[in-house]
């Protein structure tokens, strides 16, 4: 019996008695029958009725749930959701019914076990698993289950959840997984806390965008943060480079840049592979200490003499060096094409160029090389 039933100042009946309900049950509109349920549910929680009446009315409830209307299940799993007086059967009666009728118990009812859960789960039914992803605690066990389903909207659902006990071994089981799902990975940044261990995986998993979210809302290394800090705000400061600009505001930005120390050699690059060449020209005149217009003539030295020296006097690193004379090479005979994103296209083809001519190079210059241009082939 509920503990309702011992209140010594019983609240006064205000919900239907044993014989409105005899009533209403017997009325075919299932409209009434619907809002019984309703109206009992608040008198079986609220100590209103006899030890008598409660029993009665908990029957009258396992009645209901057996309802040929839906909309009268529907009002009895919606009314029980919270009870802390619903019986297992009943529960189990409402979750295992359709959809609709399932949802509230299965997002909301503790009567329900674990094994209770993962055998629900275990039906297949995707949208039952997301609502079971979504309740208010999950514990470790019952979200491995949840894992294992393959459903990529209940994870999300999962790992969107903070109620959720998600350890670092099950988060490495999930990125195993649904590594390649956006929502599942951006559900995982989103998180108030995660493992370093994971945070370390996920950068080179999720978008740029994601990779700031990530520095922002969890530890990483602090390299490794700075390293994401600055390619956003490279990427940032290349998508202001618009084609056409003056060549009085390019210089402008280039000197302001060069004030700040963010003239680095990974922003330069990253302004040649997508064909501006107009920054790069002020970049290194600018650090060179020379006027653009030498800097152009030495650039586009047909002898490809002079980029080099440039590129030295600039003390640019030398294992970008090559990145830089295939770039200048494929710009000299590459057009854009007038479309639309056509200097995303035109990146790639100067990434994947620069890529197919690393035969000479030693593997420590290219794997530096390779981690500098896969970020700009994210971009």
């Amino acid at each position: 019996m509920s503990s309702n039933q011992n209140n010594s100042n019983p609240a006064p009946k205000t919900g239907l008695s044993i014989q409105d309900v005899q009533a209403l049950l017997s009325n075919p509109a299932p409209e009434q029958r619907a809002k019984v349920a309703g109206q009992l549910a608040i008198d079986i929680d609220a100590g209103r009725l006899s030890e008598s009446e409660w029993a009665m009315a908990l029957d009258i409830m396992r009645a209901m749930a057996s309802d040929a209307e839906m909309m009268v299940r529907h009002s009895v799993a919606a009314s029980l959701k919270n009870s802390q007086s619903l019986p297992r059967d009943l529960a189990l009666k409402l979750a295992n019914d359709d959809v609709s009728v399932a949802l509230p118990i299965l997002e909301c009812a503790t009567v329900l076990s674990d094994d209770d859960l993962i055998s629900i789960l275990a039906d297949g039914n995707g949208a039952k698993q997301v609502a079971i992803a979504r309740r208010p605690a999950v514990s470790e066990v019952l979200a491995s289950a949840i894992v294992d389903t393959g459903n990529a909207a209940a994870v999300t659902t999962l790992v969107s959840n903070e109620g959720a006990v998600l350890g670092e071994k099950l988060l490495q089981k999930t990125i195993d997984r649904y590594g390649s799902f956006e929502t599942v990975k951006a559900a995982m940044v989103h998180r108030s806390e995660l493992p370093v261990t994971i945070t370390e995986r996920l950068v080179t998993l999720v978008s740029e965008r994601m990779q700031v979210t990530l520095a922002a809302r969890h530890k990483l290394p602090d390299d490794m943060a700075t390293d994401i800090i600055l390619d956003a705000r490279e990427r940032a400061t290349v998508g202001f480079l618009v084609k056409g600009a003056s060549a009085e505001d390019t210089q402008a930005l280039v000197q302001q840049l060069h004030a700040r120390g963010r003239l680095t050699p990974s922003l330069i690059l990253r302004a040649l592979c997508t064909g501006d060449l107009r920054f790069v020209e002020d970049a290194m005149a600018e650090i060179a200490g020379t006027s653009s217009e030498k800097a152009s003539l030495l650039i586009h030295d047909a002898g490809k003499l002079g980029l080099k020296a440039l590129y030295k006097k600039c003390a640019l690193p030398e294992k970008l060096y090559p990145a830089f004379r295939i770039a200048v090479d494929i710009i000299a005979e590459t057009d854009f094409d007038g479309g639309d994103h056509d200097r995303e296209r035109f990146a790639r083809r100067v990434i994947e160029r620069i890529l197919t001519k690393h035969e000479d190079m030693g593997s420590s210059d290219l794997d530096y090389l390779l981690g500098k241009l896969k970020k700009l082939e994210a971009a």
